[in-house]
């Protein structure tokens, strides 16, 4: 896909991400960086936020999206390595999220959720 379209997938985004991961770093090792990387990058997004609301800084929109495309990195290396594309990842979360909110969110539909596996 070259750089003047403008519809990327997911499936587009995680193939050209996969293009700057090192393929000498073996897979366990890599997911572990990843995993370590996702927070780390999650934590400069969490970090400028809290700036933003608790200490007054301006709110700086690039920079977080910056971030969040580091955070989209990661997560896209993460399914990789467990052999997930992020088209598979983004169908699961939008058919459990339906499944939780049939009639979209509401704080009563929240409060009373039941998940079977105990997750988030």
């Amino acid at each position: 896909m070259s750089g003047g379209e403008s519809h990327w997938t997911l499936h587009d985004y995680q193939r050209m991400a996969q293009r700057t991961t090192s393929p000498y770093t073996p897979a366990v090792h890599r997911l572990t960086i990843s995993a370590l990387g996702l927070a780390g990058e999650s934590g400069e997004v969490v970090e400028h936020i809290k700036k933003f609301a608790g200490h007054g800084h301006p709110l700086d929109r690039d920079r977080i999206v910056n971030e969040l495309g580091d955070v989209l990195w990661y997560v896209a290396d993460i399914a990789a390595c467990i052999g997930v594309s992020l088209d598979d990842v983004a169908k699961m979360n939008v058919d459990k999220l339906a499944k939780r909110y049939p009639d979209g969110f509401t704080t009563t539909a929240s409060m009373e959720r039941r998940d079977d596996r105990g997750g988030s």
